[in-house]
């Protein structure tokens, strides 16, 4: 007997110090390599994230980011989903407590005259507990889903500030390109009105003025198409906002810089704050406790019924009125044989959390590609700033000398259009550059996080 008990107490023994391993908690990725945005870090801490208002300072911008984060049906529903996965932690969280349920019956039976009246008025209670582990795991997994589902709702905020964000550059730049287009317009038609004066004094063919006017005619239809595309862009952005078409107020083109926090040096720490990043970490966790989970599996689980009430359909032992009946039936079931299936399940578990840290390693090689990438753009757009402001400026001067000698009959009308196509196109790639400058910042908001209020 004596034997029997110490057998006992040793498997016991080595049972709970083996499940032990499934209490263990999941270590986040605190870390991110130093040279993954490709650039020396010389920051000892990472550096605040600036917050969209200091990305974007554009006051009518941040009016429409405001409503846009309260209108949004998109981000509505990033919302939802994350009260959705509170409610199933709330659930797992509770899926320890026993279920009680109360369940009467009576039956009336009549045999030769005689009349028999049974009843049941128990209360049912159930208490799977489970595998060793099973539970805790369950629950730690489901708060991973819930830090998932937080995370993607900062991933659809993050986007939905940039894509507000980039349309109101791009209509912007739109704005300009149909300033230049207008004075454009003007220019080219007093130029016709010139050729038209000259032909009729014979000192320039008729050619010359059909060019001429065959520019003044492209260029408005590209008012035209200016036009429309601004008004799709209002619609765009009309959408992202949940509102009905309509003009969107925006002021004149002024650049866009990058905030003071971020123009010295980045650390790759920054790209903590990414919501990729955490969700990819937190699908890592998930994963880990799911496969805590499976483990648990082999251990054995242990379940409690009970029943209390009042009956009198015992027999003898009870008559009218009931007496109280309690009954109470434990079992502990230990998995021994399941074809299979506790062992393939463990090894899935394992190849999920496998594959899901080779996603979370690519998913910050993409981010640190992504900071280098934005970085650079803005660096290259800032460089050619300068250099278009002067081809512009240099067009100019030139256009007009042309004008003015083919006045004079010392220049052809070819050299006229000529300088007035160059000059037009260099003021379109200086507003294009500057655009190309905004949408570096904005895909560097992206890179760092999406801001952090």
């Amino acid at each position: 007997m004596n034997r029997t008990k110490i057998i006992l107490s040793v498997c016991t023994l080595c049972m709970l110090v083996a499940s032990c391993g499934l209490y263990k908690k999941y270590e986040p990725n605190t870390q991110i390599p130093a040279d993954v945005i490709g650039i020396d870090s010389l920051a000892a801490t990472a550096p605040a994230v600036p917050s969209w208002r200091e990305f974007f300072t554009d006051p009518l911008l941040q009016q429409l980011i405001d409503t846009a984060l309260v209108r949004n049906t998109d981000l509505k529903s990033a919302r939802i989903a994350i009260e959705q996965s509170e409610v199933s932690l709330q659930m797992a969280k509770k899926s320890i407590l026993p279920s009680i349920f109360f369940s009467p019956s009576g039956t009336i039976a009549h045999f030769n005259s005689n009349t028999s009246k049974t009843y049941n008025l128990p209360l049912q209670v159930n208490w799977d507990m489970g595998q060793i582990g099973s539970y805790t795991n369950k629950k730690r997994a489901a708060n991973a889903v819930l830090l998932q589902a937080k995370a993607s709702e900062e991933a659809v905020r993050a986007n939905l500030i940039s894509a507000v964000a980039q349309q109101y550059c791009l209509l912007q730049l739109l704005d300009r390109q149909m300033e230049i287009l207008t004075q454009t317009d003007s220019l080219w038609s007093i130029s016709l009105e010139t050729q038209k004066v000259l032909w009729e004094n014979g000192k320039i063919f008729s050619t010359a003025v059909n060019q001429q006017e065959s520019s003044c005619l492209s260029v408005k239809t590209q008012i035209v198409d200016a036009k429309r595309d601004i008004r799709e862009v209002e619609n765009a952005l009309c959408r992202l906002l949940a509102m009905s078409p309509q003009h969107i107020a925006r002021n004149h083109w002024g650049g866009y810089v990058l905030p003071e926090l971020v123009k010295g040096d980045i650390s790759a720490q920054m790209l903590l704050h990414r919501p990729d990043i955490r969700l990819a970490d937190y699908a890592m966790e998930e994963a880990f406790y799911n496969m805590q989970a499976a483990r648990s599996a082999f251990y054995p689980g242990l379940s409690l019924t009970g029943t209390a009430g009042w009956t009198n359909s015992a027999g003898g032992a009870i008559v009218n009125p009931g007496k109280i009946l309690l009954s109470i039936v434990g079992s502990l079931t230990q998995p021994i044989f399941a074809r299979g299936q506790l062992k393939g399940n463990l090894r899935l578990a394992q190849l999920t959390q496998e594959n899901l840290r080779n996603k979370y390693v690519q998913t910050v090689i993409d981010a640190g590609n992504q900071v280098n990438e934005a970085l650079a753009d803005y660096q290259t757009a800032s460089e050619k700033y300068d250099y278009y402001h002067r081809q512009v400026q240099v067009l100019h001067d030139a256009y007009n000398g042309t004008h003015e000698l083919m006045d004079n009959g010392k220049a052809s009308y070819l050299e006229v259009l000529t300088a007035q196509e160059s000059l037009l196109n260099a003021q379109l790639s200086e507003a294009v550059n500057m655009y190309d400058a905004a949408q570096a910042v904005i895909a560097l908001y992206i890179a760092l996080g999406g801001g952090v209020n």
